[in-house]
């Protein structure tokens, strides 16, 4: 096992804060999240290694360096046995959409390399904190609409002429593949969980950042990429996931998974502690009330909207309840989610059907 310098231990990370124009102050006032400026913030990323917003710790003897640095020097501790790449392959956001997101789409893996330079793509998954009554998504373009169809609609704003609007409720979680045409709000609040990318392509008249104009000529070339770029076929749904009772008052239920990242949701009451086993990086982010985290003589108080990164070397961890936590990680899909799933009793096609697992050979 690669390692150098001093061994992994729980991280705690810098979050990098964006005050994008669809954003609000339900990450601060919803969650609780503290530390965030008073103005609106989009989105707080939580464990990020993409260039120019990448994470760097923040305590312990690792304190100062790098995500990156830190993938670099501790491959298999951070990330398991016989793993090794150049970064981090997970990102995690909380997303405030007070108001309404671009639409927009993120190349998938060929098309990143290919259209973009990229090594990889953005498939991506949000998970549904908090919607107001009757919120809506945009996500896949209806079927038997063609790719001009499309781009005359997007060319004209009039996006519910061609993309699918799915209702939104707090709980469920959508699996979004890259190419997809997406957007979600307004009043809606979401846990994302993506691969490590901010490649996107979007079809407004404006700008995310500051909400200034895009110039026709800009705004043709983005529709440009955008249509090489998306993917006409993919229309997914919302699912609550599926539940498996791990003791006493500890609920586990995955609510998605497939080749780049996997999801889950753990509540407990104070009947026992949560316990979880693993063998692969754990991003922990608590969505509940502050949360002692335990793991080997490592312990510590997680509070309201913070993040852990687990290094696959911690191996398991203890959460002493009432708590509600989640944990994404890059999955290995036959040992961390389809192995729980069948022993829980869930047979194949359940879990084809409800995540995005690719089936079984």
């Amino acid at each position: 096992m690669t390692s150098r310098g001093p061994h992994l231990y729980p991280l705690r990370l810098t979050v990098t804060a964006k005050p994008l124009v669809f954003g609000g102050q339900a990450i601060a006032r919803h969650l609780g999240k503290t530390g965030l400026p008073d103005w609106g913030i989009a989105e707080t990323w939580e464990c990020s290694d993409v260039d120019g917003s990448g994470s760097v710790v923040t305590a312990g003897p690792l304190a100062g360096r790098s995500l990156r640095q830190v993938v670099h020097d501790h491959p298999e501790e951070l990330m398991g046995a016989g793993w090794s790449g150049s970064y981090f392959p997970v990102l995690t956001k909380f997303i405030d959409a007070t108001g309404t997101l671009p639409v927009h789409l993120h190349a998938d893996d060929e098309r990143a390399r290919r259209l973009e330079g990229q090594p990889n793509g953005k498939t991506e998954a949000w998970h549904i904190l908090a919607a107001a009554p009757g919120a809506t998504a945009l996500c896949g373009v209806k079927a038997g609409v063609t790719a001009d169809r499309l781009r005359a609609a997007l060319e004209a704003q009039d996006f519910d002429a061609v993309l699918r609007r799915l209702p939104v409720r707090a709980g469920e979680t959508l699996y979004v593949p890259g190419g997809t045409l997406h957007s979600f709000g307004p009043d809606t609040l979401v846990y994302e969980i993506e691969q490590t990318s901010d490649i996107q392509q979007h079809a407004m008249h404006w700008n995310m950042e500051d909400g200034s104009p895009v110039s026709d000529e800009e705004f043709a070339s983005h529709l440009d990429m955008l249509m090489r770029q998306a993917d006409l076929t993919t229309r997914p749904d919302f699912t609550p996931g599926l539940s498996v009772a791990v003791g006493d008052g500890v609920e586990r239920v995955f609510l998605c998974a497939g080749p780049y990242f996997a999801l889950e949701r753990w509540r407990a009451g104070t009947a026992e502690p949560l316990r979880h086993s693993f063998a692969t990086a754990q991003i922990l982010s608590n969505v509940g009330a502050p949360v002692r985290v335990r793991t080997g003589g490592w312990s510590e108080e997680l509070g309201r909207a913070e993040t852990l990164l687990l290094p696959a070397v911690c191996g398991e961890v203890e959460i002493t309840g009432p708590a509600d936590v989640l944990f994404g990680y890059l999955p290995d899909l036959a040992r961390d989610v389809r192995g729980p799933l069948r022993d829980a009793g869930y047979p194949s096609q359940v879990i084809d059907s409800v995540l995005s697992v690719p089936a079984a050979r």
